[in-house]
């Protein structure tokens, strides 16, 4: 199919010529009107969301459309909006190419009707332009009040001018016309979610109220969601360090007018719509984010295996054969941002390991923030004082971008949340002179993937002028003099248990329990079976808040040594070094089916590397430190499921000090200019 461009450059050759046909759009197709009054149609066999309850502004006419073009007509309109004193058939053309290779939401059979605007203060329109329009079927052109009048157009377009010389955002609006005027309603491109990582698909309701509404909208085949994202143009103008980027939220999260589920059917029933948005997305919001849609994760933030799911169907990983896991909690959340070039970030938590192994197995971009980063008010906890939250990302430089303007002082937890000093997060260079490599939790599982982290470390080296320091973690911390301190079993099956199962249990357990019992006969809630077991054995007389507090007291010891005998700051460095481990599978595949991982050649996750006593994943959650998961790589695999050569990502994660993440992001971004880092693509393969 050709190009925009293609078309215009094409048409502008031949319009002066009586004998060429003019382009001829597709038809406008109404499909449905939602249960909101927006409306659903197709153009170009593409489907579209109009927000027409909302709309977004409407243009008073001087004159009414002409006969024929009835009250309530829907029409594809195209905001073409421009600094030229002369809008002339280049500058036509120019503003239409830029829109096309900008945005993946507007088409040429959005050119139905233009409205034509300028910020010139005596803006006029040359015939070429005017030609040109007609070429491409634009059978009605607006144009804003203060444009002059247009004298010697013979053509089949009718002219109305707007008794306004407002500017809107650019871009593709579907147009009802009402009376005298037209009101614009916003478009959204809507997607299928064929990799089914989606709770559902929403959208601003678009009446000043904050509120949020669902597309309840699937499509036939498979009952793939529809998600969907508005025109990139409405955001050109846009200032905000976030304007129009796409962002998938976890549905931990509250968004005003939407349930919160956490997964749980139960969840769902028991509690209505979020009257107010989390913070921490709001902060988005307010920054220009648009949210686009809830993803799947494990139920209440467990670290459920993929055929444990009940509630809900497992996401599924475009990576390799399409059939590897996408880990959990925030599972969706990785594997989305793996598959879909229109989904641009994604919102996860991290408790124990739920955004880095969900970026490990899908191959992305994926931070566990310092302890207390960002505040979790309004957000279904797991852990109270060791819940994070972090952002998925395909590219390094869009992803320090993104947390370098989200995470911001004012939304740091307080230290009676985390039990911990306040937070200091400085953005500057002083980058780690040491690489700590763990020797009981590295080399990489897979022979292949060990050059792949080799050259990694070599590059990282020479670009910083680090050294490697090996050295033993597990015998490091056991050597510890406090005895407390050094008990790395009690710290993880004690300290750590009892906060990661306190706050869940007092603020979302016991009150579905007891809800649900009250509502069903003492019936108690239908949740996967990551959670019931303990929900059902929950003993308050051994995990209660003296016990949380003793355990945050215990965690703040391990923090203060860990700080002044492992990662420390110095005069120049915010953390002496940054350390290595892997919090994936070592180059090798994890398939979402169980029996396939039982094969030499696959791994489950988790799994605890020998001489160790707790996994990788556990030892920001114990400190606090900052730990980010990096795609380095690929290596290939032979595939149980499809019985081919396939490609597995290779990940290793990045460990820092608490409160150095900008540093780090810093030292990611410089990785990047230099080569060593890249942005990963969507599909079956990341580089």
């Amino acid at each position: 199919m050709p190009s925009l461009a293609t078309i215009v450059v094409s048409i502008s050759l031949y319009a002066a010529s009586a004998n060429a046909a003019p382009y001829k759009r597709k038809a406008f197709t109404l499909v449905q009107k939602t249960v909101e009054d927006a409306t659903l149609f197709k153009l170009g066999g593409i489907n579209y969301l109009a927000n027409t309850q909302h709309p977004a502004a409407v243009i008073p006419l001087a004159q009414p459309f002409p006969a024929g073009v009835g009250e309530g007509t829907n029409i594809p309109v195209t905001v073409l909006s421009t600094n030229a004193t002369v809008v002339t058939q280049a500058v036509l053309a120019d503003i239409l190419e830029s829109y096309a290779d900008g945005d993946d939401v507007f088409s040429e059979d959005f050119l139905e009707a233009v409205y034509i605007t300028s910020s010139a203060s005596t803006p006029t329109i040359d015939k070429s332009a005017l030609e040109d329009l007609a070429g491409m079927d634009v059978r009605h052109i607006v144009i804003a009040k203060h444009f002059a009048s247009v004298s010697g157009y013979a053509g089949n377009a009718t002219i109305v001018k707007a008794t306004n010389a407002s500017s809107f955002p650019p871009g593709p609006y579907l147009a009802t016309l009402s009376g005298a005027s037209l009101s614009l309603a916003p478009v959204y491109r809507v997607y299928e979610d064929s990799y089914r990582d989606f709770l559902f698909g929403i959208y601003n309701t678009g009446d000043g109220s904050g509120n949020h509404t669902s597309l309840e909208v699937s499509y036939p085949n498979f009952g793939y969601r529809g998600i969907p994202v508005p025109s990139r143009l409405y955001f050109w103008n846009d200032p905000r360090p976030l304007a129009g980027y796409r962002v998938a939220i976890k549905d931990l999260f509250d968004i005003k007018g939407l349930k919160t589920s956490g997964g749980s059917q139960a969840w769902a029933y028991i509690n209505e719509p979020a009257n107010a948005t989390a913070p921490s997305i709001q902060r988005i919001v307010d920054l220009g984010g648009v949210l686009v849609g809830k993803f799947k994760l494990a139920q209440f933030a467990s670290g459920a295996n993929p055929w444990d799911w009940q509630d809900e169907h497992y996401p599924f990983n475009p990576r390799g054969d399409g059939w590897l896991t996408c880990s959990a909690s925030s599972s969706g959340g990785g594997c989305s941002i793996a598959a879909y070039d229109w989904l641009d970030y994604a919102i996860g938590s991290d408790t124990g390991s739920s955004m880095r192994r969900p970026a490990a197995v899908s191959g992305t971009y994926g931070n566990r923030p310092s302890q207390g980063m960002i505040t979790l008010e309004r957000v279904i906890p797991l852990g109270g004082a060791t819940d994070t939250a972090g952002v998925f990302s395909r590219d390094p430089h869009k992803w320090a971008h993104f947390a370098k303007h989200w995470y911001t002082p004012s939304l740091h937890q307080s230290s009676n949340i985390t039990g911990l000093s306040a937070l200091q997060v400085p953005n500057t260079d002083a980058f780690p002179e040491t690489i700590l490599y763990p020797i009981d939790y590295l080399p990489l599982n897979n022979s292949a993937a060990e050059p792949i982290l080799d050259a990694f470390i070599a590059n990282m080296s020479s670009l910083f002028g680090m050294t490697v320091k090996r050295f033993n973690f597990t015998a490091t911390v056991e050597n510890a003099t406090n005895p407390a301190v050094a008990n790395l079993t009690a710290l993880a099956d004690g300290a750590l248990d009892i906060i990661d199962s306190y706050t869940q249990w007092v603020e979302i357990a016991k009150p579905l329990i007891i809800t649900w019992a009250e509502l069903f006969d003492g019936r108690f809630p239908p949740i996967d079976s990551a959670r019931r077991t303990g929900w059902q054995e929950f003993n308050e007389s051994q995990v209660n808040l003296q016990t949380y507090n003793q355990a945050l007291g215990q965690k703040s010891a391990a923090v203060t040594w860990y700080e002044t005998h492992l990662q420390y700051s110095t005069s120049e460095s915010c953390s002496e070094s940054v350390m290595l481990y892997d919090i994936g599978t070592g180059g090798l595949p994890s398939y979402r089916e169980e029996g396939l991982n039982n094969s030499p050649n696959a791994s489950f996750l988790a799994e605890l590397p020998p001489g160790a006593v707790i996994t990788g994943a556990s030892i920001c959650p114990l400190y606090g430190c900052a730990d980010f998961t990096i795609p380095i790589g690929q290596v290939e695999y032979y595939s149980e499921v499809t019985f081919h050569t396939e490609m597995v990502p290779v990940t290793i994660n990045m460990v820092v000090k608490r409160g150095c993440d900008f540093v780090l992001f810093n030292m990611i971004e410089k990785l990047a200019d230099a080569g060593v880092l890249r942005s990963v693509k969507t599909g079956k393969t990341a580089f």
